[in-house]
């Protein structure tokens, strides 16, 4: 599978995901961030199925267990965080571990400020990592991207 062809897949399953719940869109973002990765490590259709899979699978999981605190803090880091620099924070309730890694702004499609970041979460022991993006809305508020 080609690149271009890579790419196109990942795209149609993120534009696919526009109406999800936190899950879904979870789920959407690890696949193509999966599959790209898949591509990318064993260059061909096999691999970037079963890494469309896995980051299915974490993603999913990662954007089930968010709850509204935790998407405080995710705001938090994409509005003060310095680019590359992690804030971590502990959820008091469900006790589940994130730790968010932003990157630089950059502006988007229709003008918005933007950001990328790494999650790297800890739900019930289990280490998992995925990736999101996230632009300002027309009130200065952070909504993910899908």
């Amino acid at each position: 599978m080609k690149t271009t062809h890579v790419l196109a897949t990942a795209l149609s399953v993120l534009l696919f995901s526009a109406c999800a719940n936190k899950a879904q869109t979870g789920a959407a973002g690890g696949a193509a961030a999966g599959a790209i990765a898949g591509q990318a490590i064993g260059h061909n259709t096999g691999a970037t199925l079963i890494g469309a899979a896995v980051g299915g699978m974490l993603g999913y999981a990662i954007g089930n267990e968010m709850d509204k605190y935790d998407q405080q803090q995710l705001s938090r880091a994409y509005e003060t965080a310095p680019s590359g620099q992690p804030v971590a924070w502990t959820n008091p309730d469900n006790h589940n571990q994130y730790q968010v890694i932003p990157q630089p702004a950059y502006t988007g499609p229709s003008n918005q400020t933007c950001r990328k970041a790494e999650i790297v979460a800890v739900i019930e022991g289990k280490t998992q990592r995925t990736y999101s993006n996230a632009c300002r809305d027309s009130y200065g508020n952070w909504q993910l991207q899908n």
